[in-house]
């Protein structure tokens, strides 16, 4: 968007990727342009094939071009349809995946695209959004192994066009199954994020009976199983049984982040509001109601350590002064 504002100083430093990689790295780097974002303009594509044909590795960066009411792939007035990346992009990503060179994909973009044929094929995929003004610095720092990644999606990146709209609040009929011949399946889940070093949960546990109107006690132990140390971030979703509407299969009530060390173990242990899994009933109040609830930790919106608890005693109708905020504390 800054771009579009011919003469007018930004005011602040924003190193490009290519310049962020460049100061980070103290290897030889030949950048190419391959293609624009927006258009279908293919003059490049030889020399991009090219320059990665001779590379050991070919760093590729896509995505939108911030703007307003139409001058732009993101932004106030400028919608899609479709998700794809725009322009040529993929058939640039497609003609390098060719060469058999490892290809990281970093993707700046302002929405989610449907990348399951890069998350397949590539060596990485990077979703970066738009990183701001150190995101170059961060970036490179990522790939280069200096820094170990942690973050998390807080989106989930569909797997095609035809799968939308889709969210990890969906309900169960809202899964893939044999009765459908479309997986709505996402290429990765909400919560998702990889690192370098890798972790193992054990120990979950919760307790067994909770009043509506409390506090849902669960811990569970988090183990650094890799080689270095790294960033994790625990999360805890939960999924109401049996109630008088339609609940959601996952839904996220608490989250904490927690640095170890290799073979180090901490102790994460949660305090939720049973507020986190009210819900607005046939009556429109919001309210918890009494039943059975799963609970589990994990590296994403899928399941890695599970227990159950049961919310027992009236329906509780919600008001301005509950409480909804999940504590969490960390013991190592």
């Amino acid at each position: 968007m800054l771009g579009q504002r011919e003469g007018v100083a930004p005011g602040f430093d924003a190193p490009t990727f290519l310049e962020g990689l460049r100061a980070e790295y103290g290897g030889s780097i030949r950048a190419v342009r391959g293609c624009s974002i927006d258009d279908e303009d293919r003059t490049g594509f030889d020399e991009a094939v090219a320059a990665a044909s001779a590379a050991d590795v070919a760093v590729m960066v896509m995505g939108d071009l911030a703007g307003l009411f139409g001058r732009g792939t993101v932004g106030e007035g400028c919608d899609t349809d479709s998700l794809e990346l725009p322009g040529v992009q993929r058939d640039l990503v497609e003609a390098v995946l060719e060469t058999g060179t490892p290809v990281v994909l970093v993707l700046m973009t302002g929405r989610p695209y449907a990348v399951a044929w890069a998350v397949d094929r590539c060596a990485a995929v990077v979703q970066a959004f738009f990183p701001g003004e150190e995101g170059s610095a961060a970036l490179a720092g990522i790939l280069t192994g200096r820094v170990n990644p942690s973050g998390r999606l807080p989106v989930t990146m569909p797997s095609s066009s035809g799968t939308m709209p889709y969210t990890y609040l969906h309900p169960k009929l809202g899964s893939g199954s044999e009765v459908t011949n479309l997986d709505p399946s996402p290429a990765a889940v909400f919560g998702h994020g990889l690192s370098y070093t890798s972790f193992a949960y054990t120990d979950a546990s919760v307790a067994a009976e909770v009043d509506t109107a409390g506090v849902i006690e669960a811990g569970v132990s988090i183990t650094n199983t890799g080689e270095r140390a790294g960033g994790h971030i625990v999360q805890l979703y939960a999924h109401d049984v049996f109630a008088s509407i339609t609940r959601p299969v996952a839904q996220l009530i608490g989250f904490k982040r927690v640095y170890l060390e290799p073979g180090q173990t901490a102790r994460v242990e949660f305090a939720a509001p049973t507020t986190r899994v009210a819900f607005s009933d046939r009556t429109l109040t919001r309210v918890v109601e009494p039943g059975e609830l799963k609970l589990w930790f994990g590296t994403c919106a899928t399941k890695d350590a599970e227990a159950s608890v049961m919310l027992t005693g009236e329906l509780h109708p919600i008001t301005n002064e509950s409480p909804r905020l999940t504590a969490a504390t960390v013991t190592m």
